[in-house]
């Protein structure tokens, strides 16, 4: 069965939106997009790389996939690590509001998600890889479906948009099983899902 591992890019105070530009999610009035780039060094590249050649095909919610299908169809470098696996590989986007996914290999589900996931891994080889998609992830954290979190902290703070883990998240635990630093200072965490947390007293 495929590892389902979901990759975000979060600022210090957890925000999530928008980290590739100005004009790549202006929902909520958001004006602060692209806040990743200037971080983009060769050990983040590097990172993301690896991420990608584990890549055995795509999970991703309706607004993420709008995002990528808008950019990466146009990088047609076959030696671009990201845009030859977003290019190929299957993509499922996980929506009931999408009627149409043009992208090449993209199929829309919007049936029984947990039903629908669990059989995407069992038939995927590689992993099962979610990029973004923070509604997404919530629902694949509560429902016990994740594997794997690579969390990409930037050192910078918004004070505003859309974050990963919002009020009303479902209480998951996490082991944490890897960590790196890029030059530019972007702490990128690995962790297992762990179950839900334990609690006590001093």
């Amino acid at each position: 069965m495929a590892q389902l591992s979901i990759t975000s890019f979060v600022t210090l105070d957890g925000v999530m939106q928008a980290p590739g530009g100005p004009e790549e999610d202006t929902s909520g009035g958001f004006a602060l997009g692209g806040w990743s780039v200037p971080y983009g060094d060769e050990d983040f590249g590097r990172f993301i790389n690896e991420v990608f050649d584990q890549a055995g095909a795509f999970l991703l919610g309706r607004r993420t996939y709008e995002i990528f299908a808008g950019y990466w169809p146009k990088v047609t470098d076959p030696a671009d690590p990201v845009a030859s696996k977003l290019n190929s590989l299957p993509k499922y986007v996980a929506s009931t509001k999408l009627e149409m996914a043009d992208w090449e290999n993209s199929t829309i589900i919007d049936g029984d998600l947990v039903k629908e996931v669990t059989a995407l891994k069992e038939r995927t080889d590689g992993e099962l890889q979610v990029h973004g998609s923070g509604a997404l992830a919530h629902f694949l954290m509560a429902h016990d479906l994740i594997d794997k979190l690579h969390l990409l902290t930037f050192p910078v703070v918004l004070g505003t948009g859309r974050k990963l883990f919002a009020s009303g998240a479902v209480p998951t635990a996490f082991r944490h099983t890897a960590s790196r630093v890029t030059g530019a200072g972007v702490a990128i965490h690995t962790y297992e899902l762990a179950g839900r947390p334990e609690y006590g007293s001093y």
